[in-house]
């Protein structure tokens, strides 16, 4: 039995004929999937952008703002160190004026000290009247002697004098004559000199210290009552020209130009206006120990700087202002140097005079001990 076996249908479309090339091709899964991928990329980029965009910009505001707060936090680290430099100086100032008041406390102590050793030694003389008399007149004679050389009191010093040739008159002694002679002519030395009226310098300085809180600065000022004084209106004025000329009278008030003389007007923080006031103060006080002291340099170098401190930093057309500056000009012009002389010889007078008559004791008792 042959059978023939099947033969392939020929007729079935092959996909290398011509034909396929005619026929629409279909469209390829992976294909769109790659096309829908390069969609999806093409989109995150763009968000990616964006939001890279938006964080820089964020980045680069924060970057921004911490610059400027370093610029105000330098700003104010500066100015706190300025201050702290203030306070050092001040400081320095203040610890400088308690050493000198010290001192002129410990010279007063010392010149108490000597008081109180002169009473001592007074209450331990002998009861001979002589002796106690020359001890009151050495003891004023020292007074006096401290007087010039510690506050330079004239005053005090020629009544010091004056007291203790009152005690030698009081004796009524040709042997003293010559004593009251030499402490007459140093009298008349303290006589000649030329008053200085210090304690009253000293308040009128304590005055000016005390008026240095109520200074007006000179970016303060103000216009005054007469200026800002409206003219008076006559009493039958219009509704309408009354209104323009309340309106014009304000509009005026509100700008104010006036040459205050000064290139440029100096502002000041509170904190430095208080420290200006200080200083001021300071300087009023160093004026005032130099005038106790004599120096008549430094109390009018102290001056001079106080006067320009109130011309620069302070109103000088307020009242107050221009009476500081009337005062200080005033003070630095007085005189306080005086040339102090020598009265050391009155003193070194009695006491010789003193050993004479204490030698002259001593051998005359020693021959009525030999007798």
């Amino acid at each position: 039995m042959n059978e023939q076996t099947p033969q392939p249908d020929n007729t079935a479309p092959d996909s290398s004929a011509p034909s396929a090339h005619v026929q629409p091709a279909r469209r390829n899964p992976v294909a769109e999937a790659f096309a829908r991928l390069n969609l999806t990329q093409l989109t995150l980029a763009v968000l990616t952008v964006i939001f890279l965009w938006q964080w820089l910009d964020g980045h680069r505001a924060i970057g921004d703002m911490q610059r400027q707060l370093a610029e105000k936090i330098a700003e104010m680290s500066a100015n706190s160190k300025a201050s702290q430099m203030l306070l050092a100086q001040n400081q320095d100032q203040v610890r400088e004026l308690s050493v000198k008041i010290a001192m002129l406390e410990a010279r007063y102590a010392e010149a108490q000290n000597q008081r109180a050793a002169l009473e001592a030694l007074y209450n331990d003389l002998s009861v001979s009247r002589d002796e106690t008399a020359l001890a009151e007149v050495e003891q004023m004679l020292m007074i006096a002697a401290q007087q010039l050389q510690l506050s330079a009191n004239v005053k005090a010093a020629l009544i010091a004098m004056q007291s203790g040739d009152a005690r030698l008159q009081r004796m009524d002694r040709a042997a003293f004559n010559s004593l009251r002679k030499i402490i007459s002519q140093d009298m008349d030395k303290l006589r000649a000199l030329p008053s200085a009226d210090i304690s009253g310098i000293n308040l009128q300085l304590d005055n000016l210290t005390s008026a240095v809180d109520g200074l007006p600065l000179v970016y303060q000022q103000r216009v005054t009552n007469e200026t800002a004084q409206p003219a008076e209106p006559p009493k039958d004025e219009p509704a309408w020209r009354k209104l323009l000329r309340e309106i014009w009278q304000e509009v005026k008030l509100l700008v104010r130009i006036e040459n205050t003389g000064k290139a440029e007007i100096p502002l000041l923080p509170p904190d430095q206006e208080f420290f200006l006031r200080e200083n001021l103060k300071l300087r009023l006080l160093s004026a005032r120990l130099a005038l106790l002291s004599r120096d008549e340099n430094s109390f009018r170098a102290e001056l001079k700087t106080a006067q320009l401190w109130t011309a620069r930093y302070f109103d000088g057309k307020s009242n107050q202002g221009a009476r500081m500056l009337a005062e200080l000009k005033r003070l630095a012009a007085s005189s306080i140097s005086i040339e102090l002389p020598d009265i050391s010889g009155s003193l070194q007078a009695v006491r010789n005079y003193r050993l004479t008559q204490e030698t002259t004791g001593e051998r005359g008792y020693s021959k009525k001990g030999a007798r």
